[in-house]
């Protein structure tokens, strides 16, 4: 339909009679049968006829004309004042008004806007964690696929249960085997690794609640770091070794990485499982293949696939890309204080950003194209950027020491961070995934509602 066929479309419609009209306009065109001319008549001829009367005085004979004019008045008109009055009010107009000219198409066809998303600036909860290690290089806090946090106090290990709001205590070493170094949950939730600063490493039976084997000959000091690969555990050393462990079967070393001369502080495996990146705190970063590890035959050990020098500080923080397997995020220390991502694939720096503050955990969206960094010295909170632009989304704080360890939640919307203050705080980035509301009838609507290992502060 062309411009003018529409126009004529519209003098068709206002022809219409009023009852077509109630469906809406955006304004009243008046019909005469709405109107009464008699009445209307007699009130223009009145007028005059009053000004004529005043200005020639009133007679005796006139008062009583003057009385029935009145009277007559009230009867006709039923003190009206306006001349030209319809019956009919005209209707209001509806929310939009020919949409299909002014837009070209229906109005439900057309884009809906899209809520702006808040992101509360306060944790949800703060809990305290006394005697909690104030060391950058130790792993000890993860949240578990069964939606249990465990965090490690000193000689002690606790859990908590977000899913039936419960808490234990899981074991608590003796002072020859602590403080506990580093805390990993394997993939299935159940079991959890827990490295000790005498160089040996524990799996527990959650579920069972007992001890499954102790792991020693690995390192000759503190196990700081540990990742999971399916039945593969990498264990990070103050050594400097990397050490891969089949736990299924007696000797259990399978494989060794070395490249660092410091303590290995970070490790983190691909989403594929074919590479595992490692961050030392001789601010040195490897990416190793699993290809090239099977493939080595005269050593037990293995030749890096990459080697970064950029950062200028320990590298604790690695992450990589969900939506991208060949991206990986790295964060260096206080003297470094940029985060950097690398393409895996041909080993060169995508790109590089300065958070002004030491970066001591990198955690990607589960549900957006973001990135969350947390961060020591000196601001001690917790930043949300927008990737690839980078764009700081949101800024998160409450610390009052640095923060030294993050972990996010099985469904990706919350986010739990320790610092040196020693508290825990639990921060809501995202809103509950639709897939995770089905939660058990005894389940507790806050997570950490009460945390009996913890004292409640807030």
């Amino acid at each position: 339909m062309d411009a003018r066929a529409k126009y004529r479309h519209l003098g068709r419609f206002s022809s219409q009679s009023s009852s077509s009209r109630q469906g809406g306009g955006d304004r009243f065109i008046p019909n005469r049968s709405a109107m009464n001319l008699d009445i209307a008549h007699y009130m223009l001829m009145a007028a005059p006829r009053k000004e004529k009367e005043n200005n020639s005085g009133i007679s005796s004979s006139g008062k009583g004309k003057g009385a029935y004019r009145e009277i007559l008045d009230r009867v006709l008109l039923q003190n009206r004042t306006r001349i030209l009055e319809f019956n009919s009010k005209p209707s209001a107009p509806t929310e939009e008004v020919f949409p299909e000219i002014f837009f070209g198409s229906p109005s439900n066809h057309r884009r809906p806007l899209k809520n702006k998303r808040y992101i509360p600036q306060s944790a949800e909860r703060i809990l305290d964690a006394p005697t909690l290690e104030d060391d950058f290089y130790l792993n000890l806090l993860d949240w578990g696929k069964r939606n249990i946090l465990a965090v490690a106090l000193g000689n002690s290990v606790h859990l908590w249960d977000a899913s039936v709001g419960t808490a234990s205590e899981l074991v608590t070493f003796d002072d020859h085997v602590s403080p506990v170094s580093s805390v990993s949950w394997a993939p299935d939730g159940k079991h959890i690794a827990l490295g000790l600063s005498n160089s040996y490493v524990q799996l527990w039976d959650v579920t069972a609640n007992r001890p499954l084997r102790t792991l020693d000959g690995i390192h000759q000091s503190r196990v700081g770091s540990l990742a999971w690969n399916g039945g593969i555990l990498t264990t990070g050393g103050m050594d400097g070794n990397i050490v891969n462990n089949d736990v299924r079967i007696r000797s259990h070393i399978v494989q060794k990485y070395r490249g660092h001369h410091m303590e290995v502080c970070g490790l983190k495996w691909s989403g594929s499982g074919n590479k595992l990146a490692s961050g030392g705190n001789d601010n040195l970063v490897h990416v190793w293949d699993c290809s090239m590890a099977a493939s080595t035959t005269t050593s037990n050990q293995s030749q890096w696939l990459h080697r970064f020098e950029e950062h200028t500080g320990a590298v604790k923080a690695l992450a990589w890309c969900p939506f991208q397997g060949n991206l990986l995020a790295t964060g260096g220390g206080e003297s470094d204080r940029c985060v950097r991502f690398w393409n895996t694939d041909i080993g060169n720096c995508l790109s590089s950003v300065d958070t002004s503050s030491q970066v001591s955990g990198l955690i990607w969206s589960k549900n957006e194209r973001e990135l969350l960094s947390s961060h020591g010295l000196p601001h001690n909170n917790l930043l949300l950027w927008r990737y690839p632009s980078m764009e700081k989304l949101v800024e998160l704080n409450g610390h009052f020491s640095r923060v030294l360890f993050m972990s996010q939640s099985p469904d990706g919307c919350r986010v739990a961070s320790a610092a040196g203050d020693e508290t825990l705080r639990l921060w809501k980035i995202y809103e509950t995934s639709t897939v995770k509301k089905a939660a058990g009838k005894g389940a507790s609507t806050t997570p950490f509602a009460s945390f009996s290992a913890f004292t409640t502060i807030r």
